[in-house]
């Protein structure tokens, strides 16, 4: 069984009105880095004439536009993603630059006279395009792709009861998997007034699409309101300009032609990537290509065209969890092997896993202000920092990385203040069942591909308490049927665990994480939190941790609301007086103020609420608390009962209190003494601060689960078939190789009247429907009519000033040769992406055989870069490629301009 995405409150669910998503990283504009301008010479009175000079300044224009809000970081991430864009021109091996740099030496990059003098070398032809996966595949691996192709259209057709007929050899089917027409799932539409979503094939009603805005309504609503008006979002809509309409809408699947056999094939089939369709780009399908092969006429790659899961960013987490998958299931093939006697070779492998992390970033949690007005007598903070992650499995099926897993973590570190300090919050899980091989374990007979999300669970939860992460909070919450919530459309085969069966999927993980020592305790929330005892003195909200999206924290908001509504305002405490001295008491209270009693009362109903589902609300203690302070115990030294093995003294506590413990000893209720055994050094001093060792990995892609579904609704990247997912996921790689393609799409919009794309900061946008905007064009012509609401210009946030646009120059160009400079002195298989990609371009120049003076984009740029770092060197032995040779050319210059 797999972790499926738990059921919440919908965050914002949007309307059918809605059909652009909202920008998934807030730029207004993007920085085009591909060329760069050169404000001044790169080497003293270099010839204006000479070919090199000219080759150098080829292509390096530059029109640097940016926010003033825009992240250095982020920037520079982008300009070195620009400068090493995936392309036809980049050279073969160029993405092993991580694995080889350790071994380029300084100046491994070709010399100065080889780039004068390699005029007579002619630029090669590649007949890499890049705007098909299927470039990186073998004969044999595109074989089983179009097999695999039609076995699943016929098994779609048996499963759905279509009487489909799949021929290739007709014109109106796709040559690789034989239909016709393939209807995707059709986008989500929910109600503007409930925020329910509609069914497929219901009834519901619908204004008529005015400047691309549509208001939905579904029939209960309809049916509900009595007059003839309903009112949305402060917006009233007759009943008579509704229209009925029936939700049965099924969008069709897009279609490529070849370039050379002219056949047809549908984009998904042929793993065809049309953001990178560019002009000039050829596309030959999966038949001629292996036709080619066959014949002789094209040689496979050597090298991917299409950069894969490999190719992502490695971190010291994901080489974890990496490293105890193998691991674990090397262990399990040999067990297997050893359990029916057969040998290793025989029992199925499971290859082609990478597990990578593609986000890491600092965000805030700000707490309900009703809940600190209750609260404000406990200090409790307003918000909490943490960092956000996103982890994922990729499998590499039939020659595709397909996306198997992802999961969402909130880490709450050191520096967060309690009750949120130390804690790990597992927020959202996901999957989809297409794990190879569906074998199962010879210990117990439990799914492989289980083994395998348990054992990512269990590697970063060990990865946390190395850290010196304290707690693992875990909601596990199956979804509503129907419903996604990270992955878009799950296959049909893959059903939906009950709350029971999925809480004893993570048990069961969470014994063998405890039986590794990883997980010392196990509890839930009501247990932990809403009695006195063992974890608590006193029961107060104050105490409860406070996630992101997590369910305690939206149910204390609506209980908070009934709470004042029964009580009419909270300066009129006649209804709280109800909470006796008992009560009070037995909840660890010792004043009876109004607001501890909204605090008593708070937890009280919140109490009610969680009882019968406390379950599913898991605590695992990472590391052990001590009985007195209720601390986690992370330095020093702890006192241990080998009787009552849930007895824990911290050495702070048993050295004040040492006549209470004293010879070492506690006693229990019965008068019974138990002698205390002591243990040094749980946590290392290195890593019990919590910090993260690894660098900030931002990208709008997932920067929050929401936004990623929606944006795989609005390009229909479903997960449903096999072959989905395989482009899917192809797509989704592409965007997080290529983060400047993902900004590219939230610097335009789509303007409601003429359907054109137009740049944001040159469009009119509403305040209250935050997708509807229009041209300059459109505003000019129909003026305020051409909408209901007030529309505002977008200014553009770019400083039109050549003055600011000089400093922001540079500023980059300093933060350029920054990197420049840590990618040449670092050996190690850096997680920085920045240092990735500045080493890439190094490793291409290695090996590039067509040069600057051949017209190569990516020697131009890295060449400029040492130029400009040569300018303004001032070491002798200074690591960077070439810098000496620079510096001796640019002297030679100064000292006789004219022969160059």
């Amino acid at each position: 069984m797999e972790p499926l995405p738990k059921r919440l409150k919908l965050e914002n669910p949007t309307p059918r009105c809605f059909t652009n998503l909202p920008p998934l990283v807030q730029l207004p504009v993007s920085s085009n880095f591909e060329v760069m301008k050169a404000s001044s010479e790169l080497l003293p009175k270099l010839s204006e004439d000479s070919t090199v000079a000219k080759g150098m300044r080829k292509n390096m224009a530059v029109d640097i536009e940016l926010l003033p809000k825009l992240n250095t970081e982020a920037v520079i991430t982008k300009l070195l993603s620009k400068l090493i864009e995936e392309d036809v021109d980049f050279i073969n091996g160029t993405h092993n630059a991580r694995d080889h740099f350790p071994n380029l030496e300084s100046n491994a990059l070709p010399s100065l006279s080889e780039e004068l003098n390699c005029g007579k070398e002619t630029k090669l032809e590649s007949q890499k395009q890049g705007v098909s996966l299927i470039e990186n595949f073998t004969a044999q691996q595109i074989k089983e792709h179009i097999s695999s192709l039609r076995e699943c259209i016929h098994q779609d057709c048996g499963k759905k009861g279509r009487n489909r007929i799949v021929n290739v050899d007709s014109k109106e089917s796709c040559q690789l998997c034989g239909a016709a027409k393939l209807s995707l799932a059709p986008a989500p539409i929910y109600c503007s007034s409930c925020c329910a979503r509609i069914r497929r094939s219901a009834t519901y009603y619908s204004t008529p699409e005015v400047n691309g805005i549509e208001h939905c309504h579904c029939s209960s609503c309809y049916n509900a309101s009595r007059s003839q008006v309903i009112t949305t979002s402060g917006i009233s809509i007759s009943k008579e300009k509704l229209i009925k309409m029936k939700n049965d809408d099924e969008p069709e699947e897009w279609w490529v032609q070849c370039d050379k056999c002219k056949c047809w094939q549908h984009q998904i089939c042929a793993l065809f990537n049309e953001k990178r369709n560019k002009k000039g780009k050829k596309f030959i399908c999966p038949k001629c290509y292996l036709e080619e092969i066959e014949n002789g006429e094209r040689m496979p790659q050597p090298v991917r065209t299409v950069l894969g899961a490999k190719d992502l960013p490695r971190t010291m987490l994901s080489d974890h969890l990496e490293q105890r998958l193998f691991r674990c299931l090397q262990k399990n093939r040999k067990e297997k092997a050893r359990a029916t006697g057969m040998s290793i070779d025989q029992i199925p492998e499971a290859k082609g896993l990478v597990v990578r992390e593609v986000l890491s970033v600092q965000k805030i949690v700000k707490v309900n202000k009703q809940l600190l007005d209750v609260l404000q007598d406990e200090n409790y903070p307003s918000e909490f920092p943490y960092k956000s992650k996103v982890i994922l499995l990729f499998q590499n099926i039939e020659g595709a990385d397909v996306c198997l897993f992802i999961m969402y973590v909130q880490e709450f570190g050191a520096e967060c203040g309690r009750p949120n300090q130390r804690s790990v919050y597992i927020s959202y899980l996901d999957s989809v069942k297409y794990f190879r091989p569906e074998t199962e374990t010879a210990a117990n007979g439990e799914a492989l591909r289980t083994v395998v999300y348990h054992e990512i669970l269990v590697g970063y939860l060990e990865y946390c308490k190395k850290r010196g992460f304290a707690t693992c909070y875990i909601w596990a919450c199956p979804p509503t049927k129907g419903e996604d919530y990270i992955l878009y459309c799950h296959p049909e085969v893959q059903k939906i665990p009950k709350p029971d069966k999925l809480r004893q999927w993570h048990k069961t993980m969470l014994k063998k994480a405890a039986k590794e020592g990883i997980v010392v305790e196990l509890t839930n929330l009501y247990d932990q939190f809403f009695s006195t005892g063992k974890y608590n003195t006193k029961v107060t909200a104050a105490h409860l941790p406070y996630f992101d999206g997590d369910y305690w924290s939206g149910a204390a908001e609506d209980v908070l609301k009934r709470i004042k509504k029964a009580s009419g305002e909270y300066s009129n405490n006649t209804s709280l007086k109800s909470v006796s001295k008992r009560t009070l008491q037995a909840m660890g209270h010792t004043n009876s103020s109004g607001h501890t009693t909204k605090d008593i009362l708070l937890m009280q109903k919140l109490g009610q609420t969680i009882l019968p589902m406390k379950e599913d609300f898991i605590i695992a203690h990472l590391q052990f608390a001590c009985v007195c302070c209720h601390r986690a115990i992370l330095d020093g030294c702890r006192w241990s009962c080998r009787l009552c093995k849930s007895f824990q003294l911290c050495g702070r506590c048993h050295d004040e209190k040492r006549s209470t413990y004293k010879d070492s000893t506690h006693t229990l209720w019965n008068g019974e003494k138990h002698s205390l055994c002591r243990i040094m050094d749980l946590v290392d001093d290195d890593t019990s601060d919590a910090e993260d060792k690894d660098v900030d990995m931002d990208n709008g892609l997932f920067e929050d689960r929401y936004n990623f579904l929606l944006f795989c609704q609005k390009n229909n990247y479903q997960l449903d078939t096999l072959r989905r997912a395989k482009h899917s996921s192809m797509m989704i790689l592409y965007y997080l190789h290529n983060p400047e393609a993902l900004l590219a799409t939230t610097t335009t919009t789509t303007c409601r009247i003429c359907n054109k794309d137009t740049p944001i900061d040159q469009c009119w946008h509403c305040e209250t429907c935050s997708d509807f905007s229009v041209c300059a064009t459109c505003h000019q012509r129909d003026g305020c009519s051409s909408h209901i609401h007030k529309l505002t210009h977008h200014s553009s946030v770019v400083d039109s000033s050549s003055e600011n646009r000089e400093t922001t120059k540079k500023k980059l160009s300093s933060e350029v040769l920054e990197v420049l400079l840590h990618a040449a002195r670092c050996r190690s298989r850096c997680s920085d992406r920045n240092c990735y990609l500045m080493k890439r371009l190094f490793y291409h120049s290695k090996a590039c055989t067509t040069r600057v003076i051949g017209g190569c984009r990516h020697c131009n740029k890295i060449w400029f870069m040492l130029k400009l770092h040569a300018r303004d060197c001032r070491e002798s032995d200074c690591v960077v490629p070439r810098c000496r040779d620079l510096k001796e050319f640019a002297k030679s210059l100064a000292q006789k301009p004219a022969t160059f």
